[in-house]
């Protein structure tokens, strides 16, 4: 097995139990390996750190799969802690349908696998879990016995590990159609061409926690996909919803589920750029009690931070501007690279320039199905907060 040594005696960032190691700490890389292959890290001073794969195209050159040396890459290997990953999530009571692999925070580096259901949704987003991809579907399959396992490895993120991008069933057949049932209410999932894996599992307490807000209130939602934050205001007893997508098929799957749930008498779905809907209606002199906002990550690296700061700051501003008095924001961000306290920076210049003042009801992070890896600040990434706008 290849070694690969690390630059100085000490890495403390490795050696607290971060996952990644980047080319640039790289010293030197002793042995012949093929990209993908499992190799062995070690500090300067020859200290064991862990095993994991290597990938030389990727920044991420070594991911972390374990610290025990005698540890073996295998079939067993995986299967271990695809039970441990099971295990956790049935403690969660979530029913049937969760996030059952969230990567590195279940110590299954660049692995994600959604369940819905009885179809599992898979993901492999480096090198060298994609070598192991065929053991995993075999491993989910005898574990879960699902209908289906279908992958989403359309992902833009692969092609820095010099991976295709492809999509497809890699077992069973795929229902023509998928439901869910989370906090009570019922979806469809377009697994095939619906965002990332077709569902977002991370706002599902963040669902629950807008309850006490929304009870014969006026609501707008932007960003709002299939539907999922309006329908749980609805479930809450939101007086109306209106909510906008710039997705046709968005819009078509949230319009369906609002009548699934018997619920498209008070949600209202439409077309609509968040920019442009959030302006016209300030523009009208509209007013609504609430506002969700629930955007994709606007800061995908760090090159496009300076701009998703602009656009995160433009949408909750023009928030803060159409709510009544005492009314509130439901705000969010999932973009890693804006941290708690730039997203918190960002709320506050909006709140100065609207010229409001803002009270913190309740700020949340992502689902548990999703946990964070204490070591590691790139599992955490979700942002969110309930705001009273006086």
């Amino acid at each position: 097995m290849a070694k690969v040594i690390l630059k100085g005696k000490r890495n403390n960032r490795i050696e607290k139990g971060h996952p990644w190691v980047y080319s640039t700490e790289i010293e030197t890389i002793k042995g012949n390996f093929s990209p993908g292959d499992v190799v062995e890290v070690y500090a300067g001073n020859n200290k064991f750190l862990g095993k994991g794969y290597i990938n030389p195209k990727s920044q991420i050159t070594v991911r972390l799969l374990t610290r025990n040396k005698d540890e073996e890459i295998n079939r067993d290997f995986f299967k271990t802690r695809i039970e441990r990953a099971l295990s956790f999530r049935k403690q969660l009571n979530y029913g049937d349908s969760f996030r059952l692999i969230y990567a590195e925070a279940d110590f299954l580096p660049a692995l994600i696998v959604d369940k819905f259901s009885d179809v599992l949704v898979l993901q492999t987003l480096a090198l060298g879990i994609e070598k192991y991809k065929n053991i995993i579907v075999e491993i989910l399959a005898e574990l879960l016995n699902p209908v289906c396992i279908y992958e989403r490895n359309d992902a833009p993120v692969r092609e820095l590990e010099g991976l295709e991008l492809k999509k497809g069933v890699l077992y069973g057949k795929l229902p023509e159609k998928i439901i869910i049932e989370e906090n009570g209410i019922k979806y469809y999932v377009d697994v095939e061409n619906g965002q990332k894996t077709g569902y977002f599992f991370d706002q599902r307490e963040n669902r629950k926690a807008i309850e006490p807000f929304v009870k014969g209130k006026e609501i707008l939602e932007c960003f709002c996909y299939t539907g999922s934050f309006a329908l749980n205001a609805a479930l809450y007893g939101a007086k109306s919803v209106i909510a906008f997508d710039y997705s046709d098929d968005a819009v078509f799957l949230a319009r369906e589920n609002a009548k699934l749930n018997g619920f498209n008498d008070i949600c209202r779905f439409e077309v609509g750029n968040a920019f442009d809907v959030l302006r016209n209606f300030y523009n009208e002199k509209r007013k609504f009690d609430v506002v969700i906002l629930d955007p994709p990550a606007f800061a995908k690296n760090k090159k496009a931070l300076e701009g998703a700061v602009r656009g995160y700051k433009e949408i909750n501003l023009r928030g803060m501007k159409l709510l009544k008095p005492e009314g509130f924001l439901i705000t969010s961000s999932c973009s890693h690279h804006v941290n708690e306290d730039l997203f918190f920076e960002i709320l506050m210049s909006a709140a100065y320039d609207a010229k409001v003042t803002l009270r913190i009801i309740e700020k949340r992070s992502q689902a548990k199905d999703h946990p964070i890896l204490a070591v590691s600040e790139e599992t955490r990434y979700l942002k969110f907060y309930i705001l009273q706008v006086y």
